[in-house]
């Protein structure tokens, strides 16, 4: 690592320590608050560092994600692991029932068929607040298999099934039709497959204007 990076990794450090002093405790709340940096040490090394305002653990591993699960490990946290991919023709998701202008609590008796059924590859759980489900369906695209899960869903439970969890739309990636990318776009089509109708736009409507301001 180069003089200059190290400096800016140390340097980082002190200012952190510098406006956790200025701020009278505020910025950590006694300790119990958990910072992680993490660097690249050359030759695919990875170096994670953690302090919590009381100590400071250091761990390495051969990526940033598994250094940073080792510190948090460290210091008594259940660490994060980015799961592997799944199986190629499948794809994994994260469908919410967020209805617009409502705020339907996980315990709503609407949700009570989809929980004691919930469609093969999908499992129930509660999405920040909201009821939610992870899913692993089979499906040549991203887009492919969300459709063909809100479909089944619809019609066997009466539920449009109208967000996958992201939250920040204008962010954006060109990572290909299976990515972050096409999660933006898929929460897109979704929100305008709910919100359409209620102001007099059909299906037929929304795809008319798809095929005539999108790309042939």
């Amino acid at each position: 690592m180069s003089e200059a990076v190290e400096w800016g990794f140390e340097l980082g450090w002190r200012l952190h320590a510098l406006e956790a002093a200025l701020g009278g405790g505020a910025w950590r709340r006694g300790g119990a608050g958990l910072s992680v940096r993490a660097r690249c040490d050359g030759g695919g090394v990875w170096t994670a560092v953690g302090d919590d305002g009381g100590r400071r653990e250091e761990r390495t591993a051969e990526t940033a994600d598994e250094a940073t699960a080792l510190v948090q490990e460290a210091f008594g946290l259940t660490a994060w692991r980015p799961q592997p991919p799944p199986p190629p023709g499948w794809q994994r998701f994260t469908l919410l029932h967020c209805p617009v202008g409502e705020c339907p609590e996980f315990e709503d008796v609407r949700y009570e068929g989809l929980k004691a059924r919930p469609p093969q590859g999908c499992s129930v759980e509660e999405v920040g607040g909201y009821f939610g489900l992870r899913c692993e369906r089979p499906g040549a695209r991203l887009l492919d298999a969300v459709a063909e899960t809100v479909r089944e869903i619809r019609e066997e439970h009466g539920l449009l099934m109208n967000d996958l969890g992201v939250e920040k739309l204008w962010e954006w990636s060109a990572d290909g039709t299976d990515g972050w990318g096409a999660e933006i776009v898929g929460q897109l089509l979704l929100m305008a497959a709910e919100r359409g109708p209620v102001l007099g736009y059909g299906a037929d409507d929304l795809v008319r204007f798809l095929r005539c301001t999108g790309s042939r």
